[in-house]
């Protein structure tokens, strides 16, 4: 404890860092508050009735936890920053399969990316329009959602108008928390729309196990909860190690190594990160799409759509597993290039015991990349599967979201990240860092890294 006290004052004692910290604070606190404002004609009483009255495990009440409840209150932020991720994630594949973003992206250096942020800005306001349509018309085939009083014209239009904004603003503020905060703000503001959702749904479980008399079921949940964590964590986080051997140059009379004994390459377990379940869950939104056309258009309700519209679902999971071990690896392929790394060790005059450079090193980096990555994908797989399985278990479907998916590999992703660059500022003024031995690892050192081995 005293240890943990002397690290809080350590960080409130860097200027900076306070300053970042408090910018950040200032700016989630807004965001939250945009939240809970309104749209104008929007009655949010009879949108949260109908909500509560759909089933628990429709899509639309996970979209709601994304978006921190506003979704369900038909609040000035309802899209939240969903669409920004769109179109970041529409950009990122065309830089992966388009020559002209690959050169934005590469070669064009700081230009290139002022680009590709413009582009990725309009591309987020061309989204936002299509999603922020779709939005209204449910709102207005919600009964009683909708002032009847007011033009539908001037709800139309004046609604799209705000739903547009509260979108390019939150871009903006998590824009603002990257140049003048701590953590990437894009993120930030994402773990804290699902962090707001936490509390809520953890009293109602309470509250329902203690109805039940279910207290050991309760503390069994709470005990698997803080593994899951654990174990993705360490997922996270994990690495293969490779040791690198440098060449003696001479200096002069002197033998000098250009490297130590100690160098590693290190590949992640999990490169691809939260992209593989994010580009799932995207796909995994289509069968919403379809079943909300299909039922309105003609009145009939598929069975297929109907089990695709539900997470817990058997059919939903077990494609919902398949896609993420897919994309882990199409992912993984397309962020880490072995040739890359291969020819990077033979400028630096070093090599991998045992192999030889040029080919030999990129096939051996591409067969162990190949190799770490399936316990990896499976592992991302069952944690995007794992809700579904808790609430097989008896635990409630809106705290079942928290056991894993999206939003358990978002929250671990995002603090990490946001405790390694608290972690740099602590270390670079000479402090200890925030744990006793080894470093905190982020999105920073995702795909393969270069460094001194432990």
């Amino acid at each position: 404890m005293n240890n943990f006290i002397q690290t809080l004052k350590n960080i409130w004692s860097i200027k900076e860092l306070r300053d970042r910290i408090l910018f950040t604070l200032m700016i989630l606190a807004v965001f939250r508050l945009g939240s809970y404002i309104v749209l104008p004609g929007v009655n949010y009483l009879a949108l949260q009735s109908a909500a509560s009255g759909r089933q628990a495990n429709d899509l639309l009440q996970l979209i709601n936890t994304f978006t921190g409840g506003a979704f369900n209150q038909g609040a000035i932020f309802a899209l939240g920053i969903m669409p920004y991720i769109t179109a970041s994630i529409i950009v990122q594949l065309l830089g992966f399969a388009v020559p002209y973003f690959q050169r934005l992206q590469s070669k064009e250096g700081e230009s290139g990316r002022k680009k590709i942020t413009q582009i990725t800005r309009f591309l987020t306001l061309l989204i936002t329009m299509v999603q922020g349509s779709g939005y209204l018309l449910m709102l207005k085939t919600t009964p009683g959602a909708v002032d009847p009083t007011m033009n539908q014209g001037v709800f139309w239009v004046s609604n799209m108008i705000i739903l547009t904004t509260g979108t390019i603003l939150a871009m903006w503020m998590g824009e603002k928390i990257t140049d003048k905060g701590i953590g990437n703000g894009i993120s930030l503001l994402i773990m804290i729309g699902i962090i707001a959702r936490l509390p809520q749904s953890f009293v109602a479980e309470v509250i329902s196990q203690f109805s039940e008399n279910k207290l050991l079921l309760l503390i069994i949940e709470l005990a698997a909860l803080i593994f899951v964590i654990i174990g993705t964590t360490l997922v996270v986080q994990g690495v293969r190690k490779i040791p690198i051997r440098a060449a003696k140059r001479m200096v002069g009379r002197t033998g000098m190594a250009s490297g130590t004994a100690n160098d590693v390459i290190n590949l992640k377990v999990a490169a691809a990160g939260v992209m593989p379940i994010i580009f799932a869950q995207a796909i995994m939104f289509l069968p919403l799409t379809a079943f909300q056309y299909v039922s309105s258009s003609s009145g009939v309700q598929s069975d297929t759509l109907l089990a695709l519209n539900n997470p817990m679902s058997f059919w939903y999971n077990v494609i919902f597993f398949a896609l993420n071990v897919v994309f882990a690896y199409i992912y993984t392929a397309l962020i880490v290039n072995p040739q890359q790394y291969s020819e990077y060790l033979k400028r630096s005059n070093a090599f991998i015991p045992g192999v030889k450079p040029g080919q030999d090193t990129e096939h051996y980096i591409d067969t162990l990349t190949t190799r770490i990555t399936l316990p990896g994908a499976i592992f991302i797989g069952l944690i995007a599967i794992l809700p579904a399985i808790v609430n097989a278990a008896g635990v409630s479907t809106a705290f079942s979201y928290f056991y894993g998916g999206t939003s358990l590999l978002i929250l671990v992703a995002v603090v990490l990240d946001t405790l390694q660059q608290i972690e740099s500022y602590l270390l670079m003024r000479k402090y200890d860092g925030l744990v006793k031995s080894g470093r905190i690892q982020g999105r920073a050192g995702q795909g393969i890294t270069i460094g001194a081995g432990m």
